[in-house]
């Protein structure tokens, strides 16, 4: 009779283990995920790096983004589409693509210029 609490404990600790060990990798491909996206869709204007410059001047870098704005106001905009003050192409993107861009720019190091 104790070998069903055991199996159970030997389970519970197995899915656990899984959870910990996969996350992290979850986590890598949605950010490589973004990272792709950021390079087809954003690159040409933004700086989608930890340093440098944006190609365009006015365009922001990738890494100020969470120190101005809270990620989750441009996964609405991302959503609904981004209309912003100067020439920028209008891009509308699914959720997993939001989530796989902010999850991106989350790893960025966030820097005020």
């Amino acid at each position: 009779m104790y070998h069903r609490p055991r199996n159970r404990f030997k389970r519970m600790l197995f899915s656990a283990i899984f959870a910990s060990i996969s996350a992290p990798a979850f986590a890598s491909e949605a950010t490589d995920a973004g990272q792709e996206i950021a390079k087809t869709n954003c690159a040409r204007c933004h700086a989608i790096t930890d340093t440098g410059p944006s190609p365009l001047a006015k365009a922001p870098p990738f890494r100020t983004f969470k120190s101005n704005w809270p990620l989750e106001n441009l996964e609405e905009a991302l959503a609904e589409g981004i209309v912003t003050g100067h020439t920028m192409p209008m891009f509308e993107f699914d959720p997993d693509k939001i989530s796989d861009l902010l999850a991106f720019i989350d790893t960025l190091k966030t820097s005020k210029n």
